[in-house]
């Protein structure tokens, strides 16, 4: 597990209380830490969270979570208001803290009791992955889509309002959908349908915050709003796993070698990099071992050997001269590598657990079985104090000084002799669990190499599944495109046949019928007109046009008033068949422009969509026969006007008589 937190990449937050009560005004000895110095400072709660909030800093460190949020409930929402990426890190241990100058000491920080100190060894302890995260949130996110504005009520308006509305947010839940599918997040989705689309969407996604494709935001018509899925409680989290004192040589250059050597001189790793920069050698250094001696090969230590050793706070190691390449394969003949560059830090390691071993041996005897040896070595080794000291300083109270020296211990009796034996025969049992928890680790290892596996194994089921809804979705949208191409295909049919029949029908308006076929030769084509109106003969010319000479059928021929007659008048056709009967003032007008007007029952009319036609010989007939009763209506008239003539002149010569 990486959990590598050192400052050569990230900034850290010490904090500690300075003056003040956490529930009142209270203010903060604050130390920004970035590995290699430390800004101080004394801020009040709302300028820290102002820091926080500006520079995100990869941790918040202090000795207890309760100075920074006086209960539960204030700690959640401290941790909520955190930015994404920043941890807050109680760096004394987890439900049951330790003092921090006990802690201090173990790894070897500067303690002081001003909160100034405080707060700068709690920094030191986080860059050096001591501490537990506190989290009260889990790995899972609520993304909720929904209105960004009320819909208010009442109105034929507010109904499209509310409407607009809901489509947004049907369209932005869609867009987050597609960028989750794109981030390949696993998530479940829930919406709420409403008039026009949706009143909210709801996802939960399998990711953290910092995660997400998407994030909070506030646009018009819509929002979005991003909250991490609670815990029960408060949980604590180591920062790092236990790591076992290591020897670390480094060859530097365009090629960076490092190769770590345990405590018997077992080479544990070796590796080599051309891209990796300063930072990442160390996280690579961090995940195998905890560093007492960093060696190089050649005098004096190069800038780069020394900048990963001060990160660790260890010993160095140089030779006296430059190793020469002879030695340097002599000590790694049993070693495999892959380069030159892996051959000198193996080298430069193995040399320094020579100089080393002796050491190592002398401090391991003299230490109680209580004692963390990885502990003792460090400090010894890299800090140069004596074991006693060590030893000493570490078994002593918090509140007890170290003390200078003692008289001798008097001879001891029988029953201190058998305590003696006693506990020579609890520190092998000690060794023996020592030997039983390695057994442990070592399997926990397996297990959690073995749950990398089956995690990755689901992670590509998960990944297959979204495959399959997505080859089912395509097969889906295939079948829908097929129909709608199927019935287009229908609809294209069908045009074409109505094509063809217009086509036939202008034939018989526009030629000479030497290209018709002869069974068609005796038809006419007919223009129907739905009622005897102005409105209905405009919608006939646009359709299919009217001009001079036209067969023209009006399905209802009553109510046309003289414009409406006259309109028709201008058309000029050819014969005006009709259903119904005429206005007088249509009739006259149509008599007058002698344009011939049948009943639609003398001829036989076939309807053909929006057009029709008629045999040419009926046509005729009708024609002939308004021409003959035209005839008769013409000469009753001038009958009727010469009876009208005689009678007016009879009149004025009677009245000229009776004068």
């Amino acid at each position: 597990m990486s959990t590598r937190t050192s400052a050569l990449d990230a900034v850290i937050f010490g904090v500690d209380v300075q003056s003040g009560d956490v529930r009142g005004d209270v203010s903060y000895a604050l130390v920004v830490f970035d590995g290699e110095t430390a800004e101080r400072d004394v801020v009040s709660r709302r300028k820290l969270r102002r820091l926080i909030d500006g520079e995100q800093p990869a941790i918040v460190a202090t000795d207890n979570v309760y100075e920074l949020a006086e209960d539960k409930d204030a700690l959640i929402h401290l941790l909520r208001e955190l930015p994404a990426g920043t941890r807050l890190v109680q760096v004394t241990g987890a439900e049951r803290p330790e003092p921090l100058s006990r802690v201090a000491r173990r790894n070897g920080v500067p303690y002081g009791k001003d909160p100034m100190q405080e707060a700068e060894a709690a920094a030191r302890l986080a860059a050096r992955n001591v501490g537990y995260e506190v989290s009260a949130f889990e790995n899972t996110t609520q993304v909720k889509v929904s209105r960004g504005r009320s819909t208010g009520s009442g109105g034929w308006s507010e109904d499209r309002f509310t409407r607009r509305i809901h489509g947004a947010v049907k369209r932005r839940a869609r867009e987050v959908e597609s960028e989750l599918d794109e981030a390949a997040l696993d998530y479940e989705k829930e919406v709420t349908e409403k008039y026009g689309g949706y009143s909210s969407a709801m996802f939960t996604v399998e990711a953290t915050p910092e995660e997400l494709p998407v994030s909070r935001e506030r646009s018009g018509d819509t929002r979005i709003e991003i909250e991490r899925e609670r815990r029960d409680g408060i949980e604590f989290r180591p920062l790092a796993k236990r790591r076992d004192p290591v020897l670390v040589g480094v060859d530097p250059g365009t090629t960076t070698a490092v190769a770590l050597v345990d405590l018997d001189g077992g080479v544990l790793d070796v590796h080599s990099t051309r891209t990796a920069d300063t930072a990442a050698v160390i996280e690579w250094i961090i995940e195998r071992g905890r560093p007492l001696v960093v060696a190089a090969d050649v005098t004096p230590m190069p800038d780069t050997v020394e900048k990963i050793r001060r990160s660790f706070d260890a010993a160095g190691w140089v030779p006296s001269s430059d190793l020469p390449v002879d030695e340097k394969q002599h000590r790694t003949r049993d070693v495999a590598y892959d380069n030159d560059h892996e051959r000198d830090a193996l080298a430069a390691a193995l040399f320094a657990h020579d100089d080393h071993a002796d050491q190592f041996d002398r401090i391991t005897r003299k230490l109680p079985p209580a004692l963390d040896r990885c502990e003792v070595l460090a400090r010894v080794v890299g800090g140069e104090e004596s074991v006693e000291a060590v030893v000493a300083d570490l078994t002593e109270d918090d509140d007890e000084s170290e003390e200078s020296g003692g008289e001798a211990p008097p001879e001891p009796s029988p029953e201190q002799k058998r305590i003696s034996r006693l506990e020579d025969q609890v520190e092998r049992l000690e060794g023996r669990i020592e030997d039983l928890t390695e057994t442990v680790e070592e399997k926990d290892d397996r297990i959690a190499e073995l749950q990398e596996e089956l995690e990755r194994e689901r992670s590509q089921q998960r990944q297959e599944t979204r495959e399959r809804r997505e080859v089912a979705r395509l097969q889906r949208e295939t079948e829908r495109l097929e129909r709608e191409l199927e019935a287009e295909r229908e609809h294209t049919e069908e045009l074409e046949g109505k094509l063809a029949r217009l086509k036939e029908l202008w034939k018989l308006d526009h030629s000479n019928f030497a290209d018709v076929a002869p069974e068609k030769r005796d038809l006419v084509p007919v223009k129907p007109i739905e009622q005897f109106t102005r409105e209905a003969i405009h919608g006939a010319d646009e359709r299919f046009g009217l001009a001079e000479d036209d067969v023209i059928y009006l399905r209802d021929a009553s109510g046309a008033g003289r414009s409406t007659a006259e309109l028709l008048v201008d058309v000029d056709p050819r014969v005006v068949l009709k259903d119904g009967g005429l206005s007088g003032v249509a009739d006259q007008m149509l008599f007058e422009a002698e344009i011939p007007v049948a009943p639609a029952d003398d001829v036989t009319i076939q309807e053909v969509d929006e057009l029709a036609v008629a045999r040419e010989s009926e046509v005729e007939a009708a024609i002939e026969d308004w021409e003959e009763r035209a005839e008769q209506r013409r000469r009753e008239q001038n009958r009727e006007m010469v009876d009208r003539l005689i009678s007016e002149h009879r009149a004025r010569e009677e009245q000229s008589s009776s004068d």
